[in-house]
């Protein structure tokens, strides 16, 4: 097994959404990380061991000791470093509020493009209908949960917990769209796709999305076994 020498490591792959946003927590509290890139054909030794319940990415390692689920990590990077930057709120009630739309995306949403990515022709466009729904939804929950939640300046705002679960993973969507099929529907979910696009603009989000093109050939051969160039 591969001897750890950082203290904190971060096992995952550079395309998941689930890997980055945990690398953009480390990034906002400011917590020097290893990076250590999985391969998900070949599993290691060092991931099974430190995952042997789920052996899924990411893992991350605290002096020596492994935590997994990413929303489960970003709440102990929260409390473990609790001086720095919050990404939770402090109220208890304004707390649940942030983890339950954190779970309704995580099992939602982002399950939701499976059957797009799955089906074709009509069956594609309902699959794409009904994510938009569940944006909505989403959208509307937002607004009433959190007034002014949208209203995202990238200049001037810290990054919360929901900023970094959605903006890791809708941050990809002209990605998908190109791989996949066009789901952006702005003129159902305005505020949403506007939020988005301002997390976007973040520069620790910037820095930690994947390049728009590399990301669009891997989803291509992952989903279609497409093969341009080797990434």
């Amino acid at each position: 097994m591969e001897e750890q020498k950082s203290e904190v490591v971060l096992i995952g792959i550079w395309r998941s959404s689930y890997c980055q946003r945990v690398e953009l927590a480390l990034k906002v509290k400011g917590i020097p990380y290893e990076f250590i890139e999985e391969d998900l054909s070949n599993k290691s030794e060092l991931l099974l061991s430190y995952n042997p319940v789920h052996k899924k990415v990411p893992v991350l390692v605290h002096k020596g000791k492994p935590i997994a689920e990413s929303l489960v990590i970003l709440e102990y990077i929260d409390e473990q470093w609790g001086d720095s930057p919050k990404l939770l709120p402090e109220d208890p009630y304004e707390r649940a509020k942030v983890r339950f739309w954190a779970n309704f995306y995580d099992q939602k949403i982002m399950p939701a493009t499976l059957p797009i990515i799955m089906s074709k022709g009509r069956e594609q466009e309902k699959a794409i209908d009904d994510m938009n729904e569940l944006l909505r939804e989403f959208e509307d929950g937002m607004k009433r949960d959190f007034p002014g939640k949208f209203d995202f300046d990238d200049d001037a705002q810290n990054l919360g917990f929901l900023d970094i679960v959605v903006g890791t993973n809708a941050g990809n969507y002209k990605a998908f769209n190109e791989a996949v099929a066009v789901v952006m529907s702005p003129e159902k979910t305005p505020q949403f796709w506007s939020w988005v696009n301002a997390l976007k603009e973040h520069p620790l989000i910037k820095e930690t999305l994947p390049p728009h093109d590399i990301l669009v050939a891997k989803m291509r051969e992952k989903f279609y076994g497409q093969t341009t160039k080797k990434v």
